[in-house]
């Protein structure tokens, strides 16, 4: 068998000791890989001068010289030491890479790769050490370009949020590109306006987005992150954001006019000791957004054409994560005006009840904003409350308009004196028919959307016969703390949400002390803080139940304990606490039916009206009263009961055990009757029937004298 060269015995040939000095000649005198000798004491004996990157580098004259003596722009330290390492050790070092610059290349660094190997005899003795270098100095800056690309791609755009996106973008690029960097963005950018179209000129203040610097290096003075900055006119910031181009500029002190000006922005860069620097507009679909600019003051290399294709590149990007944030904030701004103007203003002050409502906008991550709930409290009819809180799910503008429909669905139905189930029923529907709607009218929405559903608690109270209704679609239950400061659970009928096609749900009845304290809330309410849903309910009855508190403080108290962080979702919290309407603002009678007992109906109506001060009103109640009893002994039969209630409002109530619906018509000119509705309707400010297991009450209700 032929035994290769390399393997075999020492010595050999005249032949192959010419074939050896033939190579060493080759490797020393025309290979592209820088070859090096030293001997034993690290002197270099031997070189190529004519590899690539050290070509005109080196000389004759270095031969003897040490590590730190031939390459002084580099860590001669750090090579010493891999060297005798190899040395001593005999293991060989393998591409390890040295940044530095080499004699009479100017200020430019480079990157070498540079391989070890022990020479030893036949005997074992150390001749010393042989280096292969190679200039890799391109295939580095490439590869600390890929690593910039993929650093941007890491962190720009992990937020919905202007600023940040900016820092993040400066966070990108130093210090794998720059020294430091700035990023400003136009003010109107930041209010989420719409960026002006076209090219932009210095009347369009801008503000200090963000800013990054590489450690060690401190510059003092200059624009603060959320200061105002202006770019002087005839520099290349200005030109940037006049023609959208990115500018390199690889050497300040070859720059022109500019530089020479005493404009801050000007004086600090020389300050600094900024010697290249380039300036890249953010721009998206041809407007402006903003400026970044990269400094180099460190490095002694400037800037060239490829590190400004890479910073246009992750500029770029990043003016489309600003530009989306922009947009996001401003749909957000949108859709919370849209909630708050769909929410109740001050609440009026029913003596049914005594209300603290607390509402707490959400902070949802990667979403539209405002969300879909809300809290409602509607006078109803016979002095009685309703106390509504729901909840759309989602977030944004639709979330926030379907509440708005639902929530003006409510006050619509309870004004038809509908019961809470009822309420909950129509509801259904009417999410039933919006979700098919909206499924007709955007075919095309993606398949991960979140189908149309809401939840909600509603509660009616009748502060006369103290008696509380509640009814609930998939929401959480009420808590009720009774006057003695216990809390009691409510064993309501869960329901499911509205628009899952439920059956019918169903209500829950009990009679309540004067001064319950009723707490309806989100869901959201329980779960945000790191407290479970029952430890969570706990704390909140807790909050409800301190002796001292007004409600209102005792609301507060309860998002204090509760909510330790802004939440996610909006959160509400409507505390209420009953009150009773006793003898001295409602009065009763009950008469046979019988024609003969309107004019005494009509005395008690006036006695008792003159009782309560209201002699303004005897006019128009005695009417009202004549014709409500009159239509009750004449269509229903039966008992007929009268009750006037003196609240914020006079109402007037008769009732009979007839379910027969009374209706509103024009009596014509010779029709001897049908007038009694129309007078009723014309002299009071609001009337509507209701109906009871037991029949139906017409009522109608007037304003107070004072309020007229």
């Amino acid at each position: 068998m032929d035994v290769p060269r390399g393997d075999g015995p020492p010595g050999g040939t005249d032949g192959d000791r010419a074939t050896d000095t033939a190579l060493l000649n080759a490797l020393f005198g025309q290979s592209p890989v820088g070859l090096f000798v030293f001997d034993p004491s690290l002197r270099l004996v031997r070189f190529n001068p004519a590899a690539k990157g050290i070509r005109g580098v080196l000389d004759a004259g270095m031969l003897g010289q040490r590590v730190a003596e031939i390459a002084p722009g580099f860590d001669a330290g750090a090579l010493e030491a891999a060297a005798r390492r190899v040395l001593g050790t005999g293991e060989p070092l393998l591409e390890a890479e040295y940044r530095g610059t080499l004699p009479g290349r100017g200020r430019r660094t480079r990157t070498l790769s540079v391989s070890m190997l022990r020479l030893t005899d036949q005997r074992g003795t150390v001749l010393g050490l042989a280096a292969a270098v190679v200039d890799v100095t391109e295939r580095s800056r490439a590869r600390s370009r890929m690593d910039v690309l993929a650093r941007a791609g890491a962190l720009v755009g992990s937020s919905l949020d202007v600023a940040r996106t900016a820092q993040e973008l400066a966070d990108a690029l130093v210090p794998g590109l720059a020294d430091a960097v700035t990023v400003d963005v136009l003010d109107s950018v930041f209010r989420s306006d719409a960026p002006p179209p076209g090219p932009i000129d210095e009347r369009f203040p801008l503000r200090r987005a963000a800013f990054r610097t590489a450690s060690g290096w401190r510059v003092q003075g200059g624009v603060a992150v959320g200061e105002e900055s202006h770019f002087p006119f005839s520099t290349p910031f200005a030109q940037s954001l006049a023609d959208l181009r990115p500018r390199l500029v690889a050497d300040l002190a070859e720059a022109g006019a500019w530089m020479s000006s005493d404009t801050d922005r000007v004086r600090l860069i020389r300050d600094a000791g900024v010697h290249t620097l380039m300036v890249v507009p953010l721009t998206t679909g041809g407007v402006v957004l903003g400026l970044a600019v990269l400094y180099r003051a460190q490095r002694a290399d400037p800037f060239d054409q490829d590190d400004l294709t890479l910073a246009h590149e992750v500029v770029t990007r990043a003016a489309l994560s600003i530009d989306n944030a922009r947009r996001y904030v401003r749909e957000r701004t949108v859709a919370s005006v849209l909630q708050r103007s769909l929410l109740p203003g001050p609440l009026s002050t029913p003596t049914a009840v005594e209300t603290a409502p607390c509402y707490i906008p959400g902070t949802p991550n990667g979403s539209a904003g405002a969300g879909g709930t809300w809290y409602d409290v509607i006078a109803v009819s016979g002095a009685r409350v309703a106390l509504v809180v729901g909840e759309v799910a989602g977030h944004g503008l639709q979330a926030a308009a379907t509440m708005g429909q639902l929530r003006a669905a409510i006050q619509s139905l309870f004004s038809l004196d509908l019961a809470p189930e009822e309420v909950l029923a129509r509801l259904e529907d009417l999410v039933a028919a919006m979700a098919d709607e909206q499924s007709r009218t955007a075919p095309a929405e993606p398949p991960d959307r979140q189908p149309l559903s809401a939840t909600c608690t509603l509660v009616v109270y009748d502060p006369v016969s103290r008696r509380c209704t509640i009814s609930r679609a998939g929401h959480p239950a009420p808590l009720l703390v009774g006057p003695d400061g216990r809390p009691q659970p409510l064993d309501t009928p869960a329901g499911r949400p509205l628009g899952a096609n439920a059956l019918p749900v169903e209500a829950t009845s009990l009679d309540l002390p004067e001064g319950t304290v009723l707490a309806l809330y989100t869901g959201g309410l329980l779960s945000a803080g790191p407290a479970g849903p029952q430890e969570s309910l706990t704390r909140l009855a807790e909050a409800v139940t301190h002796p001292g508190r007004t409600l209102a403080q005792a609301c507060d108290a309860a998002i204090y304990a509760l909510l330790p962080q802004r939440p996610v979702d909006d959160t509400v919290l409507l505390l209420a606490r009953t009150r009773v309407l006793d003898t001295r603002h409602v009065a009763a009678l009950t008469v046979q039916p019988e024609f003969s007992v309107v004019a005494r109906c009509r005395t008690w109506a006036v006695d008792q009206l003159t009782r309560w001060g209201l002699e303004d009103l005897v006019p128009s109640t005695e009417l009202i009263v004549s014709e409500l009893v009159t239509n009750a002994i004449r269509h229903a039969g039966g008992d007929v009961r009268v009750r006037l209630i003196h609240d914020l409002s006079l109402t007037c109530e008769v009732s009979d055990g007839h379910t027969t619906a009374p209706h509103l018509r024009h009596a014509r000119a010779g029709d001897e009757g049908g007038r009694g509705l129309f007078l009723v309707a014309a002299l009071s400010r609001a009337w509507g029937t209701r109906y009871s297991p037991g029949g139906k009450t017409i009522w109608a209700e007037q304003d107070l004298p004072s309020e007229l």
